[in-house]
């Protein structure tokens, strides 16, 4: 039931946007290159994240780099 509190969490760490150019999804509308975000749960594939539209969403971690 970590969903209905993933906003309200703590910030692991930061990381950066390093580019928003996807082969299958279009993700340039909810990630902005150079932006730095906060992580809100990590996986092994995916970084949790407050997107640009102010929602909590799972990216894949080579749109990212860690600071």
């Amino acid at each position: 039931m970590i969903h209905l509190n993933w906003e309200n969490r703590d910030t692991e760490k930061q990381i950066e946007c390093v580019h928003a150019d996807a082969k299958k999804f279009i993700v340039h509308h909810k990630l902005t290159p150079g932006k730095i975000y906060d992580v809100k749960n990590e996986t092994d594939e995916f970084y949790f994240i407050i997107d640009n539209s102010n929602r909590m969403a799972g990216f894949r971690k080579d749109y990212f780099k860690e600071l």
